[in-house]
């Protein structure tokens, strides 16, 4: 489990394996690696992964995940390839602070940005906050409410508007600068994982109406 709240800005080192099938990554990260053991999950850009090999570089540590077929067909992780930043994210242990909503990392499709808009100027002392209009599935357009939460990217955020499938996030100057938000432009594809509530609800519902 998850908090989508963005923890380290890795880098992807290396991208091997084919589309459809199996492939390994390995991932450029300032974590210490004394404290990731084989197994450990991870959030990398929004889908939890499974470690699989770690060590210590220079700065951080150096981990393999493998994406397998599902993974690599619901998900942006496909596309990804050395030089690519994703947002990281370690599991949460009991105790922690839940700082953002619970995420489970099980993306259930991709959101494309359809426009951005700076609200606050560059020379703001906070600096820049941006608004983006995003696109879902239609398919999962029933879940994503106003004032509901949705984890894009690995990011817990709040759905400012939505209008049929479309909805808009506000992000702050704080989140812009730690995460893969600051180079978001428009026509870019993000992982989306829904509200869990929202989607068993609506599951209980269907199951409901059937009765």
């Amino acid at each position: 489990m998850f908090t989508g709240i963005v923890t380290d800005v890795g880098e992807i080192a290396t991208a091997e394996g084919s589309q459809g099938t199996l492939k390994r990554l390995r991932i450029h990260a300032s974590y210490d690696p004394a404290g990731i053991a084989l197994g450990a999950s991870i959030a990398c850009g929004g889908p939890c992964l499974t470690v699989v090999a770690v060590g210590p570089r220079e700065g951080g540590c150096w981990f393999d995940v493998d994406a397998a077929a599902e993974t690599l067909e619901r998900t942006t992780v496909g596309d990804w390839k050395a030089g690519t930043k994703i947002n990281l994210e370690r599991s949460l242990k009991i105790g922690d602070e839940l700082g953002g909503h619970i995420v489970t990392g099980h993306v259930d499709g991709i959101a494309t940005i359809v426009a951005k808009e700076a609200i606050t100027a560059g020379d703001d002392p906070w600096g820049p906050t941006a608004r983006f209009v995003l696109k879902a599935p239609q398919a999962l357009a029933q879940f994503i409410a106003e004032k509901g939460s949705v984890c894009l990217d690995g990011t817990s955020l709040t759905v400012n508007s939505v209008n049929d499938d479309m909805f808009s996030v506000l992000i702050i100057p704080h989140t812009l600068s730690v995460t893969t938000w600051g180079e978001r432009q428009v026509g870019d594809k993000l992982n989306l994982e829904v509200d869990l509530m929202a989607r068993y609800a609506a599951r209980l519902a269907d199951a409901r109406r059937g009765e």
